[in-house]
């Protein structure tokens, strides 16, 4: 089972950058796919971004695609998820996630999630 904490939201004008940290623990840690989901609200859930554990590859919603990175430390404990240009369609509550594999199936299936943080991008 893996634990994840997330971080670094906060309001931020239409065109900013925040960036989001997700630290992760438990036990092998580094078998488990992390990526981002968020929730606006009356909005169904939303994959953002993933980062496979086993080749690094990375997989990205297409709406954030070019403007969000997902990246992580060099132990692998904390996932980072760099946003840029934002939007006001980005606010929402963020929740870092994790699955039971090291691919990230489809930018879902999450198998673990922790508390959200929440971002607002004001227009």
């Amino acid at each position: 089972e893996v634990q994840l904490q997330a971080s670094g939201g906060g309001l931020v004008q239409a065109g900013g950058s925040l960036r989001l940290s997700c630290a992760a623990s438990g036990d092998d840690v580094d078998s488990y796919a992390i990526g981002w989901f968020r929730q606006a609200p009356g909005k169904e859930r939303e994959g953002v971004a993933c980062l496979s554990s086993i080749d690094g590859r990375t997989y990205y919603e297409d709406s954030v695609q070019g403007r969000f990175t997902i990246s992580s430390d060099n132990a692998g404990n904390t996932v980072y998820l760099q946003m840029n240009s934002l939007k006001p369609g980005d606010t929402a509550v963020y929740y870092c996630a994790a699955v039971e594999d090291y691919y990230c199936p489809n930018l879902g299936g999450w198998d673990y999630y922790g508390q959200g943080t929440l971002v607002t991008v004001s227009s």
